[in-house]
């Protein structure tokens, strides 16, 4: 075992029921809503339980959405222990420049531990106006735009809080946030390659665009879970680690009044939940705390329904951690064997057409008419014969990226691209569904989304639809890891 390797065990050695944790499982996989990529559980400093969901792979990185919060939260937390930051210093001390520009009295009054508890006195998001205002300098566009309260009086969940707070960081240390946590963060917790969207380039956005593993995921929560100590070396403040993980503003009310565990009060980039304290990033991605179970949940997932996520952990894994070590479990071998064959179901299709090979063996199609998203950047469709395979390429104007079809399973494109570092990774299953009509399931395996594709013969042409919609407006070619 490596010096930077999490310790392993089996769920009852550390008081885990593998009932409580089969449970879990079914209850997430019948729930027609949540598509599950990966989940690790931690138990008294313990792997007790693993398992990613292919073709997702312990290895690849994941779009982390706003988990990535917790991760900006963490270099705020290194930047004031080396004095370099004053959480009641004024947000716009930090932006000198712009002093003469700011004439609002609330906006010159927000403090930066206001926009780190996501309380700038504003009542709802404002990146859209921000980004409109100024789009090079999105803190200039958030401070142009004067607060409907009072800060530190109101919570609303809003990009340019963090955004605001990453930039004052990535200001002090003249680094990105990627490069400033290396040395701090990934390294000392034996965090491998990361990566992290950015706007305008050179300044990691730290409101979202982290591209991790789940083991980061876990890694960040244990260390929050141990106050701030790594392997027995301390690398947070432990009143860091205890003011970022308590309610520093109420969160009631608003959009979150049917999800409860969205409305337990907010820390610094931390949720509050009914049970513990968390990271979550959208459709899915959670680093779930509980100290009162000395324990860790990260998952990363595909699904609007992120309380149902929440619920069955609450349902099925809190009753199952109990005080003591508890005897070997007679499902001990159906656990292990489940965690092992874990997979996303694939397409079903005929792995051939039924129409001559030839009319299908050089076909190109254009976009159909629609505002389907995902076809506002792509140009053309392609698909060939690739041996005995059939090969999917996708057209973004000058730009292209493809992948084999795997016919009842799926196929990845990770060799080919050198997983990832020349290319989109992706993993793709599909057929044709009649005569005239090819279908295929894609997945960009670096993030939370899937695309239903439609290939039509008769027309020429091909319609592309989200699962789950990026959140970011860009090429499909974005949708992995910066490199």
């Amino acid at each position: 075992m490596s010096l930077n390797a999490l310790a392993r065990s089996s769920p009852e050695s550390q008081g885990v029921d593998t009932a409580g944790i089969l449970a879990f499982l079914d209850r997430l996989e019948s729930a027609p809503d949540i598509e599950m990529h990966s989940l690790m559980i931690i138990r008294h400093g313990q792997v007790v339980a693993e398992g990613w969901w292919s073709p997702y792979a312990p290895e690849h990185v994941h779009l982390l959405y706003s988990l990535s919060k917790s991760f900006t939260s963490t270099a705020a937390a290194f930047a004031v222990a080396e004095g370099l930051l004053n959480l009641d210093a004024t947000v716009l001390s930090y932006f000198p420049e712009l002093d003469s520009e700011i004439t609002d009295r609330r906006s010159r009054s927000m403090l930066v531990r206001h926009v780190a508890a996501m309380a700038s006195g504003h009542l709802e998001e404002t990146l859209e106006r921000a980004l409109a205002l100024d789009p090079v300098e999105p803190v200039r566009g958030f401070l142009l735009i004067p607060p409907d309260q009072e800060p530190g009086s109101v919570f609303a969940y809003n990009q340019p809080c963090t955004y605001s707070l990453a930039a004052i960081i990535q200001r002090l240390t003249g680094q990105t946030l990627t490069e400033y946590l290396r040395p701090r963060l990934f390294d000392p917790l034996g965090i491998g390659q990361v990566g992290w969207q950015q706007h305008p380039d050179g300044r990691d956005i730290g409101y979202s665009g982290l591209h991790a593993t789940t083991d980061a995921i876990a890694r960040l929560g244990l260390l929050y879970l141990q106050r701030g100590v790594w392997n027995g070396q301390r690398l947070l403040s432990e009143q860091w680690v205890a003011d970022a993980t308590r309610r520093q503003i109420e969160s009631l009310g608003g959009p979150n009044e049917s999800k409860p565990d969205w409305q337990q009060g907010y820390g610094f980039q931390f949720w509050m939940g009914r049970h513990g304290y968390r990271g979550d990033g959208a459709y899915g991605q959670f680093c779930v705390v509980l100290p009162e179970q000395d324990a860790v949940i990260a998952t990363t997932a595909a699904t609007e329904n992120m309380q149902g996520i929440l619920e069955a952990a609450w349902t099925h894994l809190l009753p199952a951690m109990t005080a003591t070590m508890m005897e070997p479990s007679p499902v001990a071998e159906q656990l292990a064997a489940r965690l092992e064959t874990l997979q996303l179901a694939a397409f079903q299709a005929k792995p051939a057409p039924d129409s001559p090979v030839t009319a299908w063996a050089d076909a190109s199609f254009r976009p159909a008419g629609g505002q389907c998203e995902a076809q506002r950047t792509l140009t053309g469709v392609q698909l060939r014969q690739d041996g005995e395979l059939w090969r999917l390429t996708f057209v973004e104007d000058d730009d292209a990226f493809s992948a084999t079809v795997g016919a009842g399973g799926w196929h990845t494109n990770l060799t080919e691209t050198d997983h990832g570092r020349t290319g989109v990774p992706l993993a793709v299953s599909g057929g044709w569904t009649d005569e005239h009509g090819f279908r295929a399931e894609v997945i960009f395996l670096e993030t939370p989304h899937r695309l239903e594709l439609t290939c039509s013969l008769r027309t020429g042409t091909f319609q592309a639809i989200w699962q789950t919609a990026p959140l970011r407006a860009g090429r499909l070619s974005e949708l992995r890891m910066p490199r």
